[in-house]
């Protein structure tokens, strides 16, 4: 027997647990087109389902007789501030391994790197993940009629499934206007729900007691010995709080039991004493604040808010009604077989963007890290650390934000870009004498800016300043010219004072480079054939110097502020390094033309000229773009190449950005097939970076999403691209509300393989240049007001 979402009792009155177009038998596809869905509860960490409010998470393993949430918290980090993290003798010293450096001397140069110039964290940290939440049912549970899922329009896990003939729901989401994160488990019959609930694993040095009969309390404290002292972290509060509709609740021990009861609901509230706040009175104050809204008021504020979001976006690329009608899992293993499934890149998109949302609000303590805000406990206990990666990852993070709508899913990024800010003086004055700020290739809640404490990816002194390029794609994108004077010029002018004061003159060239760093996390053949990695002046630091220097002669222009700045700017930015073409055809990825000595290694840093920056471009740089292809083209060819979630999704934008749609799909369906769970979730594959074996990274999940919008419109030159990248895969579909630079909405419609509408929305007055395959028109736009161009006005010749 197959049985379908049912309608349970709710004191008096009936609630529908799922909305009436979700309602669909078990086994069935849906007809909504955002949900993943399984036929068997998760057994492992990858396989359970993501739901998050910005700073509560939980992994959902949707089980019959044991549900288990892993429950994690952004800021549940070890660690704490120190002011020692730059080597004292670094500033004495860079002067020698400059001239070092410049004399050819790389591995010399190097060795003074490692002696004066790294790190030295004394208590770094990481987010740790923090307990398991177990609800043991009673009786054994039937698989007949089973089925878990994810509503990504909803935001929303759910499990069904019978035991004795009668029917169960649970649905599980994390709110963030009443900021606890809910459980619901209902019965088809009244008095059908018991069973016990308990913080089962804990993952930090914790205790649990009880606060009256029914409720839970987890004391702890992030503590571990790997990344800090294993002495300093933010105290951990984790309160839970069951509400029975009929039926008994106890105590016993360290558990809470059910009895009978027609439907319970757990409210869980999560706090820490980050930045002062007393954990034990928010969560009593939050769980007294959720207590007194019923189920359905909790549930529907939860949708109302996600799907504000969410819904601003839709997407369709096609169907394939036999692989629609296949759980998640089982459609992404067929994708892997070969299978056409145009429906499961859409769905992937719009997972990127879900994961955006549940990861990153407004009101979050602090930006994505590496796992977002999840925690799977592997990157946290190895040498990585679940921190925040300057050199690519916590950038992907964010690249679907502003493309995808969800532009205000930033506002955490900005406001720790603004603490790096602070931070980074320190760093800048100390280590190397110049005024502004700095930051390196990782950090922490706490304010760490010094270099890493390793070789070959610790050098890295542009690492603060791609990721504040966060803040010039945000102004791009809306034209918040309030934003662009009060948020951006600060950080901005202060990173130019910088680098104007640390680039030093080339002895042979005249050119202006940094230096030493590292292109990271890359390694060279020194002229005599030894391995070194830092070097002057590496392209990526000219990439991300390049975009900050024009960044501050647009905004002082636009402004008509600070010509002082807007001069040195200028006269700076024309003394650059150019990009070089190197002897393989290539960019070169350091200023001299050294042959790799990892050719299949799995960075291309200096390739962030073509994405996210706009340096390189097959119609303003033909040649460059060309050496583009060729470097990618070198690197994925290599039999060792290190394939891994984030150069995938480096690659679908890459070939979205050389307008060939067809790599782009290739790379896209790598991604899902090779670094991809059956849960959509990216890992970092085992073997690479040191991972023993495959480890969750979110950024595969963003940057995937981004290079999907990427595929469907551009918006880079001044000039938004329609359908600049379409493959063949996808012949027929619509996009609505994807965002252009500029301030636009734009909506598209197309059928084998030509564009049959468009419409644009502008959230400011202006004209746009728009283009569409060889055709060029333009749009005048006025606030709020949609405008549909005819594909005919692109017709040419």
């Amino acid at each position: 027997m197959r049985t379908t979402r049912r309608e349970f009792a709710i004191g008096s009155a009936a609630l529908a647990l799922s909305p009436p177009w979700l309602k669909v038998a078990a086994g069935e596809p849906g007809t909504a087109k955002t949900e993943l869905w399984f036929s068997r509860p998760a057994a492992r960490w990858m396989e359970a389902v993501p739901v998050g409010n910005g700073r509560i998470g939980g992994m959902i393993y949707g089980g019959a007789s044991i549900e288990r949430i892993d429950l994690t918290e952004s800021t549940v980090w070890s660690g704490a501030p120190s002011d020692h993290d730059v080597n004292p003798t670094a500033l004495a010293n860079l002067g020698r391994i400059r001239e070092l450096m410049f004399a050819g001397k790389y591995v010399e140069g190097a060795a003074l790197c490692e002696q004066h110039l790294l790190g030295r964290p004394s208590s770094f940290g990481t987010n740790l993940p923090m307990a398991a939440l177990e609800m043991a049912f009673d009786g054994d549970a039937s698989e007949e009629g089973y089925r878990r899922s994810l509503d990504l329009d909803d935001a929303i896990a759910h499990a069904d499934y019978t035991r004795n003939g009668c029917g169960f729901h649970r649905e599980v989401f994390s709110s963030n206007p009443d900021d606890v994160l809910i459980v619901r488990q209902s019965a088809e019959r009244p008095k059908s729900v018991s069973f016990t609930v308990s913080f089962a694993k804990l993952s930090i040095p914790g205790v649990v007691t009880l606060r009256g009969h029914d409720t839970l309390v987890l004391r702890a404290n992030a503590f571990e010995r790997l990344h800090s002292d294993g002495k300093q972290g933010v105290a951990v509060e984790a309160w839970i709080r069951l509400l029975a509709e009929g039926g008994q609740i106890s105590a016993q021990g360290s558990t809470l039991r059910v009895e009978a009861a027609d439907s319970v609901t757990l409210h869980v509230a999560v706090a820490t004493d980050f930045r002062g706040t007393d954990p034990a009175a928010r969560c009593s104050q939050l769980l007294e604040r959720s207590g007194r809204k019923s189920f359905a008021q909790l549930r529907r504020a939860h949708i109302e808010d996600h799907q504000s979001l969410f819904r601003r976006v839709a997407i369709d690329l096609g169907h394939s009604p036999a692989a629609e009608r296949k759980p998640t899992d089982e459609r992404r293993k067929s994708v892997q077989a070969g299978e056409k499934d145009p429906g499961l890149s859409a769905l992937f998109f719009q997972y990127g963007r879900y994961l955006t949302i549940a990861g990153s609000r407004v009101n979050s303590p602090l930006p994505l890290a590496l796992q977002g805000i999840w925690n799977d406990g592997l990157a946290s206990s190895m040498g990585w650390t679940d921190d925040f990666h300057l050199d690519i990852n916590t950038q992907q993070n964010y690249w679907v934000a502003e493309v995808g709508n969800l532009s205000e899913c930033q506002s955490p990024l900005f406001d720790f870009v603004d603490g790096l800010r602070v931070a980074g003086r320190s760093t800048a004055r100390t280590m190397y004498g110049a005024p502004g700020w700095v930051a390196h290739v990782v950090t922490n809640p706490w304010g760490y800016t010094a270099p890493g404490w390793g070789l070959g990816w610790g050098m890295f002194p542009t690492g603060g300043v791609w990721l504040a390029l966060q803040l010039w794609e945000h102004y791009r994108f809306t034209g918040d010219t309030q934003f662009l004077r009060e948020r951006l010029y600060p950080v901005y002018k202060e990173a130019a004072d910088f680098f104007l004061a640390y680039m030093v003159e080339h002895p042979v060239h005249g050119w202006l480079v940094t230096g030493p760093g590292d292109s990271p996390e890359n390694t060279f053949l020194t002229p005599d054939g030894r391995r070194c990695s830092e070097s002057m002046g590496p392209t990526c630091d000219r990439v991300l110097v390049f975009a900050l220097l024009n960044a501050c002669i647009e905004t002082c222009t636009t402004l008509g502020i600070d010509e002082e700045l807007r001069v040195r700017a200028k006269t700076a930015l024309d003394r650059l390094p150019p990009l070089q073409i190197g002897k393989h055809g290539q960019v070169q990825e350091w200023l001299e033309d050294f042959e790799e000595a990892e050719p299949g290694h799995r960075h291309t840093c200096h390739l962030i000229a073509l994405y996210p920056e706009h340096q390189i471009a097959p119609v303003t740089t033909p040649a460059l773009a060309k050496a583009a292809r060729v470097t990618i083209e070198r690197r994925i060819h290599q039999p060792n190449w290190e394939d891994s979630e984030w150069s995938r999704a480096n690659l679908v934008n890459y070939f979205a950005r050389l307008l060939d749609g067809d790599s782009a799909h290739e790379h896209l369906t790598g991604l899902l097939s090779k670094a991809a769970e059956d849960s959509l979730l990216t890992y970092s594959r085992g073997g690479v970076a040191g991972a023993e074996g495959n480890i969750f990274s979110l950024d595969g999940n963003t940057a995937g999403a981004a290079g999907v919008a990427e595929m469907l419109l551009q918006s880079q030159a001044g000039e938004i691209h329609l359908l600049p990248a379409l493959p063949s895969a996808w012949p027929r579909g619509s996009v609505r509300g994807l965002c252009a630079r500029g301030g636009v909405e734009v909506s598209l419609s197309w059928a084998n393989g030509k564009l049959t509408r468009v419409a644009l929305k502008g959230r400011r007055s202006g004209t746009h240049k728009v283009r569409y395959d060889d055709g060029v028109t333009h749009c005048t736009l006025l606030p709020g007001r949609e405008v549909e161009l005819h594909p005919s006005l692109f017709h040419i010749g």
